[in-house]
């Protein structure tokens, strides 16, 4: 037992073949051996050197590991795959069914919630991720910019709304929305036909009675948009008939969005309110009220027709004036058919000015009877029939131009711009009903046969209406401007619940007014760049309480008074524009206290004291014509810009001085 115990311990402690078998041939061998058998020397192997190669016992091993099956892993994987499927499932039905007003709203409320916070961390003397104060402005009016334009149809109608409030902007938001003013992009002819069949249940050649295969005996039509803009695109037809006119058809997406996109506007509206202390939430309800009201075809065509009343009963702008006529019978809550008008954009100064080549005494094409020419039914039915897809078929209309296409209307600016002021102010204070929304690109120019301008006005969706008492204080407001009558002005705001005369009064005069104590101007020369910034950081602080004193009483502020800016605005920037042909505030303010004349809801007493005050208001006005045509002598000689930008010049002044800066040309772009 003994060699077979030194065998096992011999083997337990070798780990090669070689040696083992060594060890087998040793313990093996007698114990007596012949002496002539010499022994062999001994190999001896370290016993810590090499470990046993066998396997661990089960104590050694511990307990069994459970098998990984990464449920965890699945469980996330699961809850993104759901995920993922749902938001495309909610995302196809939103883009299917309702036009894309979830994604709409949600993207407005994650781009609103960064824009309240980059201001909230960054707007402070020495901001935290930006270079300066403007550097802020600019990157989040990028951002706004690319939302309205991403979102669309109601949301570009808004960013022209704060492109026109350069009073309580920052030039950076200027700059980036009077962009807004473009031509919207045009939906496919597809959609148009859809809206059509839905609002008279026939196809459009049905309820036009056109043809779009060229057959002689019916009207045609153009398929493509002569114009698109952020609610509505304008097509142009010839009926059986021969009547030419301008279809306008809503985008069939808006009667799905505007009530998600007005709730969204609310909704931030209320938030920033809040997050910058400012006041105006309560104008919301009424502003949401104008915007649905403006996608309401039938709402427009009856300010239309009530505008072309007005306008046809008023001596002084009969023949100055023209309203499109509204076809009722073509015409529905998302269509509305008015006859086809050929004119001049406002916007083309060059047009209106260049010399006329169309004959003696002849007027532009349509323009008091003048006759259209259009051509042979049989041509144009042809010209379908041989080419389907054609796209333009309307005549074009430019022989007045001459025979290179240089010709003009031969037009008076200023008579163009003295129509202009005389509509929009026999508006706000002769009949209390006010076209909101005067930019250039709804201002058509014609010419009559005397050589006179005419102004076609289009686009009646958007209009307000003064109450009497309110007409009459907006009327007695803008004469005691003009007097300096600064207890009357007092007595007019504090009612409206204005709590800053001054301020209230130079924003109604796009200038500063000088009958009261304005603040002095803030001078940033000779400042280190930090006191600069903190002295830009105070200024905007204090645009803040201005707009605030503006506000006033929010219970007591009329809300008419944000739309009547806004026209306000836009016909100064018209004029400005054009060149200041017109001493715009002069024949506002004549308006003003005529209105106070003439109004009929007056008692004979009042207007008989108001005639006598308008005979000295008239001479007071003097002083305004000697100052307006100073500035059109100085402009003459090149020494400096008209009226209205000297206007502008002393605003802009006066504005710095509450943190403010206005822009030029509100429709830049």
């Amino acid at each position: 037992m003994a060699p077979m115990t030194s065998l096992a311990r011999a083997l337990r402690s070798t780990p090669t073949t070689h040696t083992t078998s060594f060890l087998l041939r040793s313990c093996l061998r007698p114990r007596s051996l012949p002496q002539s058998i010499s022994p062999q020397p001994a190999r001896y192997v370290h016993p810590g050197a090499y470990k046993p190669f066998v396997p661990p016992s089960p104590s050694e091993l511990g307990k069994p590991a459970p098998a990984k099956t990464y449920d965890r892993t699945r469980k996330w994987l699961r809850r993104l795959v759901y995920l993922s499927l749902a938001g495309g499932v909610v995302y196809t039905i939103d883009s299917q069914f309702y036009a894309s007003s979830l994604t709409r709203t949600a993207r407005t409320f994650t781009l609103g919630l960064i824009v309240a916070l980059d201001y909230k961390i960054n707007f402070r003397p020495e901001p935290l991720l930006a270079n300066s104060i403007n550097d802020l402005h600019t990157r989040n009016a990028e951002r706004l910019s690319d939302l309205l334009r991403q979102n669309g149809g109601l949301y570009l109608k808004i960013g022209q709304a704060i492109a026109m409030q350069s009073a309580i902007l920052p030039p950076e938001f200027q700059k980036m929305f009077s962009r807004m003013f473009d031509d919207a992009p045009q939906n496919d002819w597809r959609e148009v036909e859809k809206v059509i069949r839905e609002d008279f249940g026939k196809s459009p050649e049905e309820v036009f009675g056109v043809s779009f295969t060229g057959d002689p005996t019916k009207g045609v039509m153009e398929r493509k948009a002569r114009a698109s803009a952020s609610v509505a695109q304008v097509h142009w037809a010839r009926l059986a008939d021969g009547r030419e006119v301008a279809v306008k058809i809503q985008k069939r997406e808006i009667a799905q969005q505007i009530q998600w996109d007005l709730w969204a506007f609310k909704v931030v509206t209320w938030i920033y309110s809040r997050v910058f202390d400012i006041p105006f939430y309560s104008l919301v309800p009424y502003v949401s009220e104008r915007l649905s009201l403006e996608t309401d075809f039938e709402n427009e065509a009856d300010n239309s027709e009530k505008m072309a009343r007005l306008v046809a009963g008023e001596s002084r702008l009969r023949n100055r004036v023209y309203i499109p006529k509204v076809y009722r019978e073509l015409s529905s809550k998302r269509v509305m058919t008015a006859e086809w008008i050929e004119g001049v954009r406002l916007w083309d100064k060059d047009t209106i000015t260049r010399s006329w080549r169309g004959g003696w005494r002849q007027g532009s094409p349509g323009c008091h009877g003048a006759p259209l020419d259009p051509p042979q039914p049989e041509s144009t039915s042809a010209r379908i029939a041989q080419n389907p897809t054609v796209t333009k078929i309307k005549p074009e209309r430019d022989h007045w131009r001459g025979w290179n296409g240089r010709g003009g209307l031969g037009l008076s600016l200023k008579e163009v711009m003295t129509t202009m002021v005389d509509l929009f102010s026999a508006q706000m204070f002769l009949w209390g009903i006010v076209h909101c929304d005067p930019h250039p690109g709804n201002i058509f120019v014609r010419r009559k046969p005397s050589g006179q301008p005419e102004l076609v006005l289009i686009d009646h969706g958007l209009y307000i209406h003064m109450g009497t008492d309110f007409r009459h204080q907006y009327a007695r407001f803008w004469k005691a401007l003009l007097t300096f009558d600064n207890n009357a002005i007092h007595d007019v705001v504090k009612q409206w619940g204005v709590t800053n005369p001054d301020i209230f009064a130079s924003a109604t005069l796009m200038r500063p007014y000088q009958g009261g104590d304005l603040s002095t101007q803030q001078h940033f020369e000779g400042l280190s760049k930090k006191d600069r910034a903190q002295r830009h950081y105070e200024a905007q602080q204090a645009a803040r309480k201005g707009i605030r004193q503006i506000l006033g009483d929010e219970t007591k502020w009329p809300k008419e008074l944000i739309f009547i800016g806004r026209n306000l605005r836009i016909v100064q920037a018209n004029n400005q524009f054009l060149g200041s042909p017109v001493n715009r505030i002069k024949i506002t303010g004549t308006w003003a206290s005529r209105a106070l004349v003439e109004s009929p809801d007056l008692p004979i007493n009042e207007k008989i004291r108001n005639y006598g005050r308008h005979l000295l208001f008239r001479l007071v006005l003097f002083t305004s014509d000697i100052y307006f045509y100073f500035t059109k002598v100085r402009q003459f000689l090149r020494l400096g810009g008209g009226m209205e930008d000297s206007l502008e010049a002393q605003m802009q002044t006066m504005a710095r001085d509450m943190g403010m800066d206005l822009q030029q040309n509100v429709f830049e772009g």
